[in-house]
């Protein structure tokens, strides 16, 4: 059996146990990726040498009794939007194809901190803009489950290295389902926390009020271990929230019994696969079986959620993006007239066409003609979203449903039809405007053998109702953790 078989914690148990060094952990990662990758295309970056040096470092600490955390010497990949000193960090685009960061992002120097050995940076939709990651600027990643379809996005890259044991746990970002929806595509576990649990500096920004970094494992137990270490107050990120307690790990109980459990019965309209929905209110079932309360809701304003969504975050974009110039690092055009010229060649050559579509509608929704009539409606959109789940969760402590409308499409699909791409992140984006935690686990399979994933939802700062949630649904499977195991 291959240690990429093993979950996050299952592994870091073997390294404390000293039946197995973090230098042969970090070798079977490599080696794991080295079969795979030609197929996947998970990595941008792979850093071989610096990870097998690092776990030579790590190794020594835990044999000198300084490093006894339950992820101690376990390998880790990193989504490429995470700022890593001395690694190549790109965000899958042309325009930082040679970008090396001075500094390290706040979650990653935390789980470095915990012992974490770092074996690369993964592909993602070009500045997570995207829902398959066939954005990228180095080719699209292909779903472990079948290679004929995506393995969704932004954090396609991540959670397809998970599902494919590439490696044993990974980072993703969340700006409007980010993690959630590609690791129901995927058939691994994501958490979306709360925004400003975890810190977001060194996180480079598409959407600054709607992104959150989270972790994508195989299973919950895994996904809560790194939430507890990447969690932390940041004085270096003026969105960052000072928590009086980080222990997520109390919440993994088996116990459900008089939890109320709200299902909108918006999200289960026209447009659900009927597998997915099958799949979802079967999992429902588990869980009032175990003592849990369900009951059908009407959330409202589910139809304003995708409108609001993007005309909030590509106004973001637009701002947040117009620092790659061409100017202080990144890519610059080598054929230009005039300052002018070389931002427009620059910006023209160095971004790819979804990205390009984003910074022009946030432009144009933040131009003085529009201002009110687009940007100003969708924040006051995003306000009453936020007023229907807290209406939610005065009654429910989580609530469930799809975290995609259905499986992983064909590659290329969705491409053809941006809308229909938009469209797709339907059941996600809501937590991303409310600022809300998720969390997205497997609770079946289609007929097509491709993965379903059961959203879970909780009321801010509230991750252990829905970690207990879904650590008492993973009781009730078995599941395949990986299509290759």
């Amino acid at each position: 059996m291959s240690l990429m078989n093993l979950t996050a914690v299952g592994l870091g148990k073997k390294i404390q146990n000293r039946e197995v060094s973090a230098p042969e952990a970090a070798k079977a990662a490599l080696d794991a990726i080295e079969a795979k990758e030609a197929e996947i295309n998970s990595f941008v970056t792979v850093d071989s040498e610096g990870a097998l040096k690092r776990a030579e470092e790590v190794q020594k600490l835990i044999d000198e009794g300084k490093l006894a955390g339950p992820l101690a010497g376990v390998p880790v990949a990193i989504k490429d939007n995470m700022c890593t000193k001395g690694l190549l960090t790109t965000c899958s685009s042309k325009i930082l194809g040679n970008y090396i960061p001075m500094f390290t992002a706040e979650a990653v120097l935390n789980l470095e901190k915990a012992g974490a050995v770092i074996i690369g940076k993964t592909n993602m939709d070009e500045f997570a803009m995207g829902s398959t990651t066939e954005t990228s600027a180095f080719g699209p990643t292909k779903n472990p489950w079948d290679t004929g379809h995506v393995p969704g996005g932004s954090s396609g890259g991540s959670c397809a290295a998970v599902a494919a044991e590439e490696c044993p746990y990974a980072l993703g970002s969340d700006t409007g389902g980010s993690i959630r929806q590609p690791s129901s595509f995927c058939g691994v576990t994501g958490i979306k926390p709360t925004y400003g649990t975890v810190s977001r500096y060194g996180l480079i920004a598409y959407g600054s009020s709607l992104d959150q970094i989270g972790p994508v494992a195989k299973d919950v137990t895994d996904c809560v271990a790194i939430l507890e270490i990447i969690s932390s107050y940041d004085k270096k990120d003026s969105t960052s929230v000072k928590r009086e307690n980080y222990n997520f790990t109390s919440a993994l109980e088996d116990n459900v019994k008089g939890m109320k459990i709200g299902i909108p019965a918006d999200y289960f309209g026209e447009g659900l696969d009927s597998e997915v929905k099958e799949a979802v209110l079967n999992a429902a079932k588990e869980l009032e079986k175990k003592g849990a309360v369900i009951e059908e809701f009407n959330l409202s304003l589910v139809d304003y959620a995708i409108p609001a969504y993007y005309i909030i975050a590509c106004a973001e974009a637009s701002s947040n993006l117009a620092r790659f110039d061409g100017v202080k690092y990144g890519y610059r055009t080598e054929d230009y007239n005039g300052l002018h010229n070389m931002y427009k060649k620059t910006r023209s050559e160095g971004f790819g066409a979804e990205v390009k579509r984003r910074i022009m509608l946030g432009s144009f929704v933040l131009s003085s003609g529009y201002y009110d009539a687009y940007y100003i409606k969708a924040l006051k959109t995003k306000a009453l979203i936020k007023k229907a789940f807290d209406n939610a969760f005065n009654k429910y402590d989580v609530i469930l449903g799809p975290a995609a409308p259905q499986t992983a499409p064909a590659l290329g699909e969705s491409l053809s039809d941006p809308l229909k791409m938009y469209l797709g992140d339907i059941y996600t984006i809501s937590a991303n405007l409310a600022g809300l935690p998720g969390i997205t686990v497997p609770c079946g399979i289609s007929s097509k053998s491709l993965p379903i994933g059961l959203q879970l939802l909780g009321n801010c700062f509230e991750e252990k109702n829905i970690i207990r949630a879904a650590y008492a649904f993973e009781q009730t499977r078995e599941y395949a953790h990986s299509p290759l195991a």
